[in-house]
C-alpha cells in the first residue's frame, strides 16, 4: 500500500467513477483499476461492488476510505513537522448546526490567512457524533455547546459565554418580559439541542405559559419571524449580528439573565494542540465582549 493508491481511492469516492478519478490523478482508467485491485488484494477486502454501474463502494470499502483519509492526513502532518512548520497540514474540524456556526468560517479564513500551509476541513453534525469522532481520532476538534456527556479523555474549553435575549418587534409596545411571554404570540425553538432545553427549562422555572404560534428548528428563521412581526422569542446574542437586527428590541431573559456557552472539544493529548489553541484564541476574539480566554493547562 502506498499513498498514491490511497489518493486514487479518495479521488474515485469524490468523483464517482474510475474514469473521472483517472483525469484527476493523471492516470489512465486502466491504471486506476489496477491500483484499486492491488489495494484490494493487499488488504484482502472488496472495496467496490463491480456488479453495479458505476461500481459502488462496499461497507468494507467505506472503512478503507476512512483509513485512507487518516493515513494521508498523518503523512501530510508528518511532512510539515519535519519541515519545522508546526502550523501546517490538515485540521479536521466539526461543528454543531448552531447559531454560533457563523463564527467558525470567519475564524477558518483568518487562520488560513495567517498560516497558508494550514488546510482546515469542516464537517457539520450532531454533538454526540462529533464528540465520538474527536474521541476516535477522526476529528482533531469540534465546536459543541456545554455538554454533560464529554468523556474524561477529552477536554472542552469554552470560547463563548453569551446572554440569551427575549426579542420583540420594535412595533410591539415593550413591557415586563414575563408579561410579554405570557400574553404575546411566541415562536418556540424546537430542536434536540442543549439550547432549546435551556430556554424551555427557564420558561418553566419562571412559571410562564406561552401562546405558541410556531415551532421552528433554526434560530436564524426564528429571528426572521420576529423581525417580520410573527411573534416574540428567545435567542442567543450571537444570532443578532445583522444590521437589520437593530429593528428588534432585546429584553433580559431569565432572573438572573440566562447565558449559554460554546466551546472546543479536543483530546487531552491532542497532537494538534498548538493549532487548536490558536483557533480558540481567534474564535474568542471574534466573540468580542463575550469571548472566553482559554485556560492555561497545568
Amino acid at each position: 500500500m502506498d499513498t498514491r493508491q490511497l489518493k486514487t481511492l479518495l479521488a474515485i469516492r469524490s468523483h464517482g467513477t474510475f474514469a473521472q478519478a483517472a483525469d484527476l490523478v493523471g492516470l489512465t482508467p486502466s491504471a486506476v483499476s489496477q491500483q484499486v485491485h492491488a489495494l484490494e488484494e493487499e488488504l484482502r477486502v472488496t472495496i467496490f461492488d463491480r456488479t453495479k454501474r458505476p461500481p459502488r463502494i462496499t461497507p468494507d470499502g467505506l472503512q478503507v476510505i476512512e483509513m485512507a483519509e487518516d493515513i494521508l492526513r498523518r503523512a501530510e502532518d508528518a511532512k510539515a513537522s519535519l519541515r519545522g512548520d508546526q502550523i501546517a497540514g490538515t485540521l479536521m474540524l466539526g461543528s454543531v448546526r448552531s447559531s454560533a456556526l457563523n463564527l467558525l468560517p470567519r475564524a477558518m479564513v483568518q487562520m488560513r490567512g495567517r498560516y497558508p500551509d494550514l488546510k482546515p476541513s469542516l464537517r457539520v453534525s450532531l454533538s454526540s457524533t462529533l464528540i465520538a469522532d474527536v474521541a476516535g481520532g477522526r476529528l482533531d476538534a469540534a465546536i459543541v455547546a456545554e455538554h454533560l456527556g464529554i468523556p474524561s479523555t477529552l477536554r472542552w474549553s469554552p470560547f463563548l459565554r453569551e446572554p440569551l435575549w427575549l426579542i420583540v418587534p420594535r412595533s410591539m409596545e415593550a413591557s415586563d418580559p414575563i408579561e410579554l411571554l405570557n400574553t404575546r404570540p411566541y415562536i418556540r425553538f424546537r430542536s434536540a439541542v442543549p439550547l432549546a432545553n435551556l430556554i424551555d427549562t427557564e420558561l418553566s422555572r419562571l412559571g410562564v405559559v406561552t401562546n405558541d404560534v410556531a415551532e421552528i428548528d433554526t434560530i436564524g428563521s426564528i429571528v426572521t419571524g420576529v423581525r417580520q412581526g410573527l411573534g416574540i422569542s428567545v435567542v442567543p446574542h450571537v444570532a443578532l449580528q445583522e444590521p437589520e437586527d437593530l429593528n428588534i428590541m432585546r429584553l433580559t431573559f431569565g432572573v438572573p439573565q440566562v447565558t449559554r456557552q460554546i466551546g472546543i472539544v479536543e483530546r487531552t493529548a491532542a497532537p494538534r494542540a498548538e493549532i487548536i489553541a490558536l483557533l480558540h484564541a481567534v474564535l474568542a476574539d471574534l466573540c468580542g465582549d463575550y469571548g472566553v480566554v482559554r485556560p492555561i493547562r497545568s
